[in-house]
Parts: structure tokens; sequence; C-alpha cells
């Protein structure tokens, strides 16, 4: 697997974001670059696959928000704040040179991309969005608040893999990738316990979002104008099938592709799922 490197760079408060990056090609190349953004519990680590496939192809970057993997912990919780979050990634992609990008968002960077094309519609090239739509349903979001607020302190992998088999929506995988889950999920601390690799504080800036929030359409039809997919697990309770419908419904060229037996969200390592990333990404510039 090809190694990124470790990008860090201040967001303008100062506070010290990270990203992984695996570079453009020797030659320059001339494709867009692919920008990664993550879960609200999880990190850059997710694209460790999907960077080294492309890795050669085109830049790829994996953006670490505030309180997350290697960026830096804020003092306030308040700064993890969904729309301080959204200034941060325009911080990122100026410090990176992120000018014009494909993006692919994992739930909430998925927002974050349907975010962009209202305040930047021409950073955008192109955007794939992985069991995220403009409809949000409280009972899928219960259980990521559930999980993020929490730092069990696991004593090893293991333990840590079989708290989230039990807790996580389904996965189409098997014991060695729930392993993989749980280590790209965790840390061990210098209390020789294995720790979340985000600030379990964000929770409480997810509390202060005001209800209905979670409907989002007009921010999907901000992208209007752009090549889209969609990566649906079907087992999803957060993208419900009659919400892909009404996506479907506005966006008949949207490309779909359903994950089976996989909840929220997929690894987007699952042959279907690579395969279809493979074709969208062969079409973009």
């Amino acid at each position: 697997m090809t190694a990124p490197l470790r990008r860090a760079f201040s967001a303008r408060d100062g506070l010290r974001l990270s990203a992984l990056e695996w570079p453009e090609p020797p030659d320059g190349g001339d494709r867009l670059p692919l920008l990664c953004l993550p879960g609200i519990a999880r990190t850059a680590l997710d694209f460790l696959d999907v960077g080294a496939r492309y890795a050669g192809a085109r830049r790829v970057v994996a953006l670490d928000y505030a309180g997350h993997g290697e960026s830096g912990r804020a003092a306030d919780p308040g700064r993890y704040r969904v729309e301080v979050a959204l200034r941060d990634l325009l911080d990122a992609m100026a410090a990176l040179h992120l000018h014009r990008v494909v993006v692919l968002g994992t739930s909430f960077g998925g927002i974050l991309a349907m975010s962009l094309g209202v305040l930047r519609p021409g950073c955008l090239a192109a955007v794939a969005m992985n069991d995220v739509g403009p409809r949000l349903e409280p009972a899928g979001l219960g259980v990521v608040r559930e999980v993020i607020g929490r730092d069990p302190a696991f004593a090893d992998l293991d333990e840590a893999a079989a708290f989230l088999r039990r807790t996580l929506p389904p996965l189409d995988t098997d014991d060695a990738g729930w392993r993989s889950v749980a280590e790209k999920t965790y840390l061990r601390g210098e209390d020789g316990r294995l720790h979340p690799r985000w600030d379990i504080r964000i929770v409480e800036a997810l509390r202060t979002e005001a209800p209905g929030t979670t409907e989002l359409w007009p921010l999907f039809g901000a992208l209007a104008h752009l090549p889209l997919l969609l990566f649906w697990g079907q087992e999803s309770e957060l993208l419900t099938a009659s919400t892909v419908a009404r996506m479907r419904e506005m966006r008949p060229d949207m490309v779909v592709q359903g994950l089976p037996n996989t909840g929220h969200a997929p690894r987007l390592v699952e042959p279907l799922a690579v395969a279809a990333l493979d074709r969208f990404l062969s079409a973009q510039p």
C-alpha cells in the first residue's frame, strides 16, 4: 500500500489541522485532486485504501477535522460546530492549494460537500456521497451520537472490535474487517488502553444544533450542475429508501450504488463500491 504524507497547517484561528496526502503523479498529471472528507467521528485513516488505489493517477487528500486524528483539540467544544468545520474546510483547501476538486464525502463529509455547493460552487467538479443525503433520519443520528460521546477505554483491539460489531449498524465484512474498523477508530493512549481518535466533546456541539437541521434539500439542489455518485448502505437507518428515491427524482442522472447487508456507513472497500468509484472517477477530469 502506498504510504501517504502527513500535512499540517493552521486554521484561521491558529488551531493546528492535519491531512493525509498522496501526491500527484511525478509528471504533474492533469487530473483534478480527489478530496476525501470523513464522517463526524472518523478520520483521514478511513481513506487509506482509496488513497493507495488512486495514488499515481491523481492527487488524493484526506482531511482530519478539528478534534479528530492528528488535528488539534479545541479548548471550547463549541469550536466543533458544523459552521466552524465548514470554515476549517475552506481554510484547508486554501492552505493545500485545492482550488477545484472532486469530493468524496462520507456522512458528515457529504454534508460539507453539499454546503460547498452553496458557498463555493466553482471549487467542485464532481461529488461522491457515502451514505448521506438531504434528509438525515433521527434514528440514525441517535446511534451516531451514542458512539461518539463515549470513551470505553478498551483493553485491546479484539474488545474494541466486538463493541463496534455490537453497536454499529451492520457492515458486510468479516472479523478482520471489524478489527480494521476498530484500528482506525481507537488509538492506544499513555495508560495502555484504546481511546477514540476524536475529542468526545464533539457530541456537545451536536446537541446544540437546532431541530429541523436534518432537512437539507436546498443544499442538495446546489449540486444540480455536478456529476453525482451516491453510495447507499441498503440497511442504513440514516439514509432511507424514500430519501434515495426523492434524490433520484431530482437527479435522474445521479449514479446510485446500493450496497446490500450494509448499514451506515459503507467502508468503500466493498467490491461494488470500488468498481463504482473507479467508473465515476475515470469520467472526471
